[in-house]
């Protein structure tokens, strides 16, 4: 299935838990105020690429633990991530995907949802400048969460996942 990327990185140790394949997919509506990836936001930009070629360059790395979705906004192509996250966890990968939209948005959308389904570990919210942290995992700013999807789904609330912040 095709999606609309601006890069990979296949050795992640930022964007989720243990050595991760990173998809950034090219588009992304929020153009938060200090993006890390203002080169994102052009739906117009980036390149295309096969979801099936995307895991069998994941699949060369035996390090991996999973797949990161980054962007851009991943939930502005959730069909082709879907397909691909479904793909990846038969062979074994987890998924964590960065969205600047809120979970409980996602869940007013049949397609966002779907892509929501396939997700393990969602960091949601916009990136705020005014409340950037250097010392949060896997976050850039203090509004945002990192929510355990398969529990919040089965809760039917936000239960935010059990990954400590950095002390200093």
């Amino acid at each position: 299935m095709k999606i609309r990327l601006a890069g990979t990185v296949n050795d992640s140790i930022v964007d989720g838990t243990g050595i991760r394949f990173t998809v950034f997919v090219q588009g992304c509506p929020h153009k938060c105020k200090g993006c890390h990836n203002p080169q994102t936001h052009d739906f117009n930009g980036g390149y295309d690429a096969d979801t099936d070629d995307i895991l069998e360059q994941a699949k060369k790395n035996p390090l991996l633990e999973g797949l990161t979705f980054s962007g851009g906004e991943p939930f502005m192509q959730p069909l082709p991530l879907c397909d691909l996250a479904k793909k990846a966890h038969k062979s074994g990968f987890n998924i964590f995907c960065y969205t600047g939209f809120l979970y409980e948005q996602l869940l007013e959308d049949a397609e966002k949802r779907s892509l929501l389904d396939e997700v393990d570990f969602l960091i949601d919210g916009p990136f705020i400048e005014e409340q950037k942290s250097l010392l949060l995992t896997f976050r850039g700013s203090k509004n945002q969460r990192i929510i355990d999807v398969k529990k919040s789904r089965a809760a039917g609330t936000v239960v935010l996942a059990d990954i400590e912040d950095e002390e200093i």
